[in-house]
């Protein structure tokens, strides 16, 4: 026997009937409320533009603007997706591509000119204006229904059902089921090229997507190779001023015991407990710097469990607030662990903190969320090479985004979102 899975267009395609009443039920309300929301954007345009000059108003409904299109943009792929089962990619906002301020702002203004966006929108007002025809046909069918049985109910004169000249009686059940026939095959007619239009405007972008998606995994490509060039220099430097210096320490304190172990064993003796001393503190360096590479308490007993031994290493209070229902991927956990890591220790050597506070949810949607904020002085910037610049190449390599928000005095926060199949 042999069982066959039905895929998502074939499913579509067997229930036509099903499919047809739920388009127009969508025509019907999309022309409903595309007049309601078009009259608001329209207006919010209108008194964003008028009060531009006005104490910044105009800036802030200009703003919201953009923020209303992005929702209404949303709705109609979500809508059409889930219309016409198609796996479309839900439309996302803009991510920022520099932290601060001026971030959010260069964001804001790549969404302003989003060409998906404005498709989806396109796409919503064209609906809207057939959605307004299909009410008015299915107005229609409903006296083209009612006129039939005028006869029986002894009517004269029958009134359009838009109005203007009447039809007699004897007339009227032809003209009704007339009626019936164009109302039926326009509404039919309507929806069919909603599909249509719908397929050309906002599944087309399928294109757009993919280019997209290209253009991602390029950028996380990029962000892969730097993260990693980044935290080569780092070990090189660790090793080249931390570790060698003290074996090589090591070495001559040994050579001196050497020399001196005959003829003053008690000289000696120091110097091999000094070099014992060092030769300790050369293997704690060692697996700091082993630890910072790879957290083996992370894969062993997940994100929580290694964010508590990372905050009892702090050399600053830390406040930990970890909330997760479950675990993400071993990339996703490992970039979230590592960026708490690097501004943790950015916290303590660099902005004066008195203390830190991290908090991580594993947020709907299989995104992973962390924020660590500290009391210290701000100021701190992305520089090439830097601890920042790590950060930001490691969760653009795990697809996800980074946002930094230092103003000069503090505090310091930084977020990052880490989807958790990255």
């Amino acid at each position: 026997m042999i069982t066959q899975t039905a895929t998502p267009s074939q499913a579509t395609a067997a229930k036509p009937p099903l499919r047809l009443f739920l388009t127009l039920l969508h025509l019907a309300g999309v022309g409903v409320l595309g007049g309601i929301i078009f009259t608001a954007l329209s207006g919010l345009l209108s008194a964003g533009l008028g009060l531009l000059l006005v104490a910044g108003i105009g800036i802030v409904l200009l703003v919201g603007l953009v923020y209303a299109l992005f929702a209404v943009g949303w709705f109609e792929v979500a809508r059409v997706s889930g219309l016409y089962r198609r796996p479309i990619a839900p439309l996302r906002w803009r991510p920022r591509d520099r932290p601060g301020f001026s971030g959010w702002i260069r964001a804001l203004g790549r969404q302003a000119i989003d060409g998906r966006m404005w498709r989806a929108i396109a796409n919503f007002a064209i609906s809207a204006v057939l959605g307004w025809i299909v009410l008015r046909l299915a107005w229609g069918l409903v006296w083209s229904i009612a006129i039939c049985f005028a006869p029986l109910v002894g009517a004269g004169t029958v009134i359009g059902p838009f109005g203007g000249m009447g039809i007699t009686a004897p007339w009227a059940p032809l003209v009704g089921i007339l009626g019936i026939a164009v109302c039926i095959a326009g509404m039919i007619g309507l929806a069919a090229l909603h599909r249509v239009l719908s397929l050309a405007i906002v599944i087309r972008a399928k294109e757009a997507e993919l280019t997209e998606r290209v253009r991602t995994s390029t950028a996380q490509r990029e962000g892969a190779v730097r993260a990693a060039d980044v935290e080569r220099t780092r070990i090189e430097r660790d090793l080249h001023d931390g570790v060698q210096p003290r074996l090589v320490s090591v070495g001559m304190t040994l050579g001196l015991a050497q020399q001196k172990i005959d003829t003053d064993p008690d000289a000696a003796k120091e110097l091999i407990t000094e070099a014992h001393t060092s030769t300790k503190a050369a293997i704690t360096e060692l697996r700091q710097l082993a630890r910072g590479i790879h957290a083996s308490v992370l894969d062993d007993r997940g994100l929580d469990a290694a964010l508590s031994a990372l905050a009892g290493r702090s050399h600053i209070p830390v406040q930990l607030d970890v909330r997760m229902d479950g675990r993400c991927s071993r990339e996703a956990e490992a970039a979230v662990y590592f960026s708490i890591a690097e501004s943790l220790t950015n916290a303590a050597k660099h902005s004066r903190a008195s203390e830190a506070r991290v908090t991580v949810r594993l947020r709907e949607g299989g995104v992973l969320w962390a924020r660590v904020e500290d009391n210290g002085m701000g100021g701190a910037q992305v520089q090439p090479g830097g601890g920042l610049d790590g950060i930001a190449n490691r969760i653009l390599a795990a697809g996800g985004t980074f946002r930094l928000d230092s103003p000069a005095g503090g505090p310091t926060s930084l977020e990052v979102n880490v989807p958790c199949a990255s």
